[in-house]
């Protein structure tokens, strides 16, 4: 034991930082306390002798270890070429699939054997949604773009479907409806012939006002007079703004209008909300002129072309703020910034071969008529119990 006395000695030439002592005195002062050399370096000794034959590793069979290994190796090679397999198969075994449809289903532009493919089906959307993508890497993207719209709007109305939303995430194709307008009637025109027969137009997106210019037709009189047709398609042009931007501006005119007075924030609900966002994304704006990016609708702009007047909305079948059935062009389902107020219950259809085209690099699908007409039929055998 170290005496108390020693004990306040050498703390006190700590304290005074070694001025109170010389270091023979120092060492003469812990001298007593200190261990025998011979003692202390034969316990260290034992020691790291412990040490080491606690730690030292068992040494493992070299042949032992080299087969272990290669089974493992030959394992991993099996599940390999089984996964590799199994995805060739499943792409072989879709496209065939999709190009044996692709032939047995082709509507060769004529809307009698559309109706035909789809009268057995128990139900048809009313609404139908499609999700687009503009190819950035062709050259006449947009025209590639405006073409396949034009195509499932031919489709849409052949199938006796009233209302098509066709979702595109730049927006592009509001700057260009009436261009739009011309390119699918051009379209309908290859299904159903003269302008006689075919069914009224009418194209719009949120924040826009309609455009659905009237053809007319000479009678014997001499004077133009408006050809009854029986079937309408109204197609609605939805962008990324649509969604999220919506539901933030709608946000801010609702605070507004509960810091002015002029509503109540008790008044404020879900029901509210959702009457807001079907008016703005579901009916056309009464004024023209209501965005800067759409296209002249008014009478003058009208008479250039030769329109001399706007159908009258009643025409038309009114627009479903949700789509039953939302068709995703693609290899897998991303909705790409869709607005997620419209998707609630509808019913979400991918065309695309969730392997192929993945593991080709690819995340684009060709729109063709056998992917629209398989969404039809997984919508007609689905099942809705709308949270039940």
């Amino acid at each position: 034991m170290v005496s108390s006395k020693d004990v306040d000695l050498f703390r006190e030439d700590v304290r005074l930082r070694g001025n109170r002592f010389s270091a023979a005195e120092r060492e003469k002062l812990l001298k007593p306390y200190l261990p025998e050399p011979q003692l202390a370096s034969r316990n260290h000794n034992s020691k790291d002798q412990r040490k080491k034959t606690k730690t030292k590793p068992k040494q493992k069979k070299p042949l032992r270890t080299f087969i272990k290994s290669q089974i493992h190796r030959l394992i991993y090679l099996i599940i390999h070429l089984c996964l590799g397999f199994y995805i060739r198969i499943s792409q072989t075994i879709v496209a065939v699939t999709d190009r044996i449809l692709a032939i047995t289903y082709y509507h060769h532009r004529s809307p009698e054997i559309i109706a035909k493919d789809v009268k057995s089906l128990d139900r048809l959307p009313e609404h139908l949604s499609v999700l687009l993508k503009l190819r950035k890497t062709e050259e006449d993207a947009l025209h590639t773009l405006m073409d396949e719209a034009a195509e499932l709007a031919a489709w849409t109305t052949c199938a006796g479907i009233p209302v098509l939303s066709i979702y595109e995430k730049t927006g592009i194709l509001k700057s260009y409806i009436s261009t739009l307008h011309k390119v699918i009637s051009d379209k309908l025109s290859l299904y159903y012939g003269s302008p006689s027969h075919q069914p009224h137009l009418r194209i719009f997106a949120p924040h826009h006002s309609a455009y659905c210019p009237s053809t007319f037709s000479q009678n014997q009189t001499g004077t133009t007079a408006s050809t009854p047709k029986q079937t309408s398609l109204t197609v609605l042009l939805l962008s990324h703004s649509d969604g999220r931007e919506t539901l933030v501006d709608l946000t801010k005119t609702l605070t507004e209008m509960a810091q002015n007075g002029k509503l109540s924030p008790n008044d404020i609900s879900t029901k509210l909300i959702d009457a807001e966002i079907s008016d703005i994304t579901s009916h056309p704006s009464s004024s023209p002129s209501s965005s800067s990016s759409s296209p002249p609708t008014t009478n003058e702009h009208l008479r250039k072309e030769g329109v001399d007047q706007m159908l009258p909305s009643s025409l038309f079948h009114p627009v479903k703020p949700e789509p039953d059935l939302l068709i995703i062009f693609g290899p897998y389902v991303k909705l790409d910034g869709y607005p997620p107020w419209q998707v609630r219950l509808t019913e979400i259809f991918c065309t695309g071969d969730k392997t192929s085209s993945i593991a080709a690099g690819n995340d684009e699908e060709a729109v063709e008529y056998q992917g629209f007409l398989r969404g039809l039929w997984r919508y007609a055998r689905a099942s809705f119990r709308f949270g039940r």
